[in-house]
């Protein structure tokens, strides 16, 4: 087995530098073979004498692939999708007349976001006609922005500002400033104003610029009387790449005003941090972020100052080296997370597609002002292989696309539930558009944009897809053979035309003993990862070029937790197929017999779990179960019977003893503070701000059954979600007891694949003002709640247990939750965990050891004295059998 490989050093390149040598080439000529200098790091600045450009989308041409095939269903779909669907809330908006059905999803005539999917299939048709030269999309891309220049033009008639064009009502903008309450109106405009920038720059439309201009007059005219602090509030809410659309606008009319309307668009509190290199995005909806970035490289390319540069390079930076996923998305539930966790961060909620489609568009900027810089290809490749090339269904002749790509245990490609679709569904023709529905119209046809760069003297070679470059400029034409990543391979071959100039080709961080002929002879020089094969001759119809690029399997740790890993070979992302069959933990993997069983397709064998399990790249698994972290190494021990006791006697400091002698003390930490009034002596207050007490870590790991029981008391209602006890790896996997769940029930709840894999109790809510004991027992299969000693509710089909957390359970909690719910007002004290089964009466026993039965003592803090025990019921180890 090869050694693991560090995430953040597998992300990394490793800065080389080989002497030039000279070759004799066959078929006349000298050709010079080196390897560039290449940098990585946070920030780089980029060489301004060395920046290259993309070719236009229309001098590639992708060839036979998984990705022209993507290509053309996508391209299908444009052909069909009836515009006048999209145009009904537009036109009725404005009082014109549809008798279109209205389409469903985030398009419905109520839904606050309507009008965004226009913006992106207008973008998309002008994509898939540069790229494919299909008049049929460019005509109705041409169709489209004519309705939709109708509809401005009525805007006044409606009483909406000149150059107003949406499929909402101006007033949305009234509610956005007052600071009331609306979607992201903001959004909207920017992809439709997107779309009409690519319906012009790359069909010609000469009225969709006019469109576009009298939609960003509108957009001055609105902000411009705003002060500093009314337009740092509206940028609290969505808005897309604003700043970046008004860049292009300053590009495409040399108008400065467009500049200064961008930079209104800078938002502070998210744009401050990062020009400190400071990260801040934990909390933060991810891709409302991204595009910002986008367009603040955009702002500096158009000469504003460097700081957008700098917070442009620093987002990506941060969110490459502690916020992504594997398969190069981020972002769990849509949002960042805190840095450098990964295994706590697992559901089938990860990485949205929308967000790794922008940040492929930050980082294809950033390379063309930093070519040598490989990292930036490196991370483009994974995430375009692994995460953007699988977001759609082979199976759909219109291409239909998912949400997000989840990463969770018993992960599943579908559309989530909110969408209020079929579980099995990717996106649909009309019935659920969404953002991501949206942003694959762009992707599936722009995959040829990033294959190959250029400029004057250099072609560079990004991406190893059947493709042909028409480099005209040169008068020669090049074509890409390869099966890759099925094989490690890619061949060159000039296919017409002459011309002298540098070949570069990139040569991955993966891949260690690259090697390349030309025209058959071996060079004899062995580029090293990281860097560039550079090639400098005359070249001529008939010259071939190969290179080697050998992949290893290799499993690549989560930073949160190393026991946590994946499997890769080379950049591809292995995923292990489980057809129907969800499992509901993390599967814990043999890494030792992981062998590889075919080249073509690619596929590979293993065992986990005891079984054999068969795995295949994740962009090629649909419609089953899939699993891309698993557990490695041995299971963690199980643990003592009497795991741990915090008696909450303490009346200073912050540790609270564990009084089993298992040294397994926890700490009081923010507003948790001792009181004597506890339901027998001291107990720890919690302020429901942020107090909570920090359990030791590895209370529960390795446990297949166990018991937890405390006293709590709730001063007045608890805040929904709130936490009695939590403890897990994060949100991943976790087990908890809420006083007041979303439904308004007592909760207790188990998962290792996130909040949509909860197996759950529910039960009538605690009273509050008092003290009351709560325990949940579990084992061979069931779980028990009691309350105050009395079972109230049992789940007899519980499959998860906290051995299959990982090896490591180090997120416990006493009144705060893994997620960012509110913290639990009151007192908890006499805190026990058992790594085993406590029966009915064993609970019952600790239920009733601290007050005089018959009667069920009330204590609120306003007595003189708190409750006793029974005589015949002192505090000890273990309940009286």
């Amino acid at each position: 087995m090869n050694p693991p490989l560090d995430r953040r050093h597998f992300l990394a390149v490793t800065g080389t530098s080989t002497a030039a040598m000279t070759l004799a080439a066959a078929g006349g000529g000298t050709a010079h073979a080196s390897t560039g200098t290449d940098t990585s790091g946070a920030p780089v600045a980029h060489d301004a004498a060395t920046p290259v450009q993309p070719f236009p989308l229309g001098s590639v041409t992708l060839l036979d692939s998984a990705f022209r095939a993507n290509q053309q269903r996508n391209s299908a779909y444009l052909r069909f999708v009836d515009i006048d669907r999209l145009l009904h809330t537009f036109r009725t908006n404005v009082g014109l007349p549809s008798t279109a059905q209205p389409c469903g999803g985030w398009e419905g005539p109520s839904v606050e976001l309507r009008g965004h999917s226009t913006g992106h299939l207008l973008s998309g048709l002008a994509l898939a006609y540069a790229n494919t030269g299909e008049r049929a999309l460019r005509d109705k891309g041409h169709r489209l922005v004519a309705a939709l220049a109708e509809c401005q033009a009525a805007s006044p008639s409606a009483g909406f500002g000149a150059g107003y064009l949406s499929a909402f009502p101006e007033s949305f903008f009234d509610r956005l400033e007052a600071g009331t309450g609306v979607w992201a109106p903001y959004y909207t405009i920017h992809k439709i104003m997107a779309g009409l920038v690519e319906q012009h720059r790359l069909t010609g439309s000469g009225q969709a610029l006019d469109v576009v201009l009298g939609q960003a007059a509108w957009v001055d005219r609105r902000t411009e009387p705003l002060s500093y602090e009314q337009m740092q509030r509206v940028l609290e809410t969505e808005f897309g790449g604003m700043n970046d659309v008004f860049a292009d606008l300053h590009a495409l009319t040399g108008d400065a005003k467009w500049l200064a309307v961008a930079e209104r668009f800078t938002h502070a509190r998210v744009f401050d941090p990062l020009a400190r290199n400071q990260d801040r995005l934990a909390g933060l909806h991810a891709n409302t972020q991204i595009p910002k970035m986008v367009g603040a490289l955009r702002l500096w390319e158009e000469g504003l100052p460097d700081r957008y540069r700098t917070i442009a390079e620093n987002f990506w930076q941060t969110v490459t080296d502690h916020h992504t996923y594997v398969i190069g998305g981020n972002s769990n539930g849509e949002g960042f997370h805190e840095p450098d966790v990964i295994a706590g961060q697992l559901s089938n909620n990860t990485c949205e597609n929308c967000n790794s489609y922008n940040m492929l568009k930050l980082t294809r900027l950033l390379h063309f002002r930093t070519p040598r810089r490989t990292d930036l290809l490196d991370y483009y490749e994974r995430t375009l292989f692994n995460q953007m090339l699988g977001e759609q269904d082979p199976d759909s002749a219109h291409g239909f696309n998912i949400y997000y790509t989840g990463l969770g245990p018993g992960a599943f490609k579908q559309q989530p539930s909110f969408m209020g679709t079929d579980p099995d569904a990717y996106s649909t023709d009309y019935d659920n558009f969404s953002c991501d529905h949206g942003t694959g119209m762009e992707t599936q046809a722009k995959f040829a944009d990033t294959v190959y760069s250029h400029d004057r003297h250099r072609l560079l070679v990004n991406l190893f897809i059947p493709s042909q470059v028409n480099w005209r400029e040169r008068s020669i034409t090049w074509r890409q053979t390869t099966s890759f990543p099925d094989r490690s391979s890619t061949v060159l071959t000039v296919t017409a035309g002459r011309s002298g100039h540098q070949l570069l080709v990139r040569i991955p961080s993966w891949a260690a003993g690259a090697r390349a002929t030309l025209n058959g002879r071996a060079l004899p020089d062995r580029p090293e990862p990281g860097s560039w094969l550079t090639l400098d001759r005359e070249w001529r119809a008939g010259d071939r070029v190969e290179v080697s690029l050998p992949m290893r399997t290799v499993v690549e740790p989560t930073p949160d937790d190393p026991d946590v890993q994946a499997v890769l070979h080379g950049p591809v992302v292995l995923a292990g197929a489980y057809g129907d069959r969800a499992t509901p933990w993390l599967p814990r993997l043999d890494t030792g017999s992981v062998r590889q069983e075919s080249q073509e397709p690619l596929r590979f064998t293993a065992r986990a779990d005891g079984e054999d399990v068969s795995l295949m790249p994740i962009s090629r698994v649909h419609h089953q179960h899939y699993s891309v972290y698993w557990q490695t190494g041995e299971p963690p021990p199980a643990p003592p019977e009497f795991a741990a006791w915090h008696r909450f006697d303490e009346t200073s400091g912050s540790t609270a003893a564990d009084a089993t002698g298992n040294g397994k003390a926890a700490q009081l930490v923010g507003g948790a503070a001792w009181t004597a009034a506890g339901a027998d002596g001291g107990a720890v207050a919690l302020d429901g701000t942020d107090g909570y007490v920090h359990l030791a870590d590895d209370l529960l790991s390795g446990a297949a059954v166990y018991t937890l029981a405390t006293w709590v008391r709730l001063d007045g209602q608890p805040g929904v979600w709130s936490r009695v006890f939590d403890l897990g790896t994060g949100v991943t996997a976790n087990m908890f007891l809420t006083p007041l769940s979303g439904d308004g029930t007592l909760r207790y709840a188990i998962t290792a694949g996130g909040a949509g894999a909860e197996q759950r109790i529910d039960a009538a809510p605690l009273p509050t003002d008092r003290w009351v004991h709560v325990a949940v027992t579990y084992g061979g299969g069931t779980a028990v709640l009691y309350v105050d000693g009395q079972e109230v509710g049992r789940n007899a089909q519980v499959t998860v247990e906290p051995r299959y957390f990982g090896h490591h359970i180090r997120a416990g909690y006493l009144g705060r939750s893994q997620y960012a719910d509110p913290f639990l007002r009151g007192a908890v004290d006499d805190f026990r965990v058992y790594g085993k089964t406590l029966t009915a009466e064993e609970v019952t026993a600790l239920a009733q050891a601290w007050v005089t039965p018959p009667r069920r003592v009330r204590w609120t803090g306003e007595d003189a004295e708190p409750p006793r025990p029974h005589p015949d019921r002192q505090k000890q180890g273990e309940p009286q059998k």
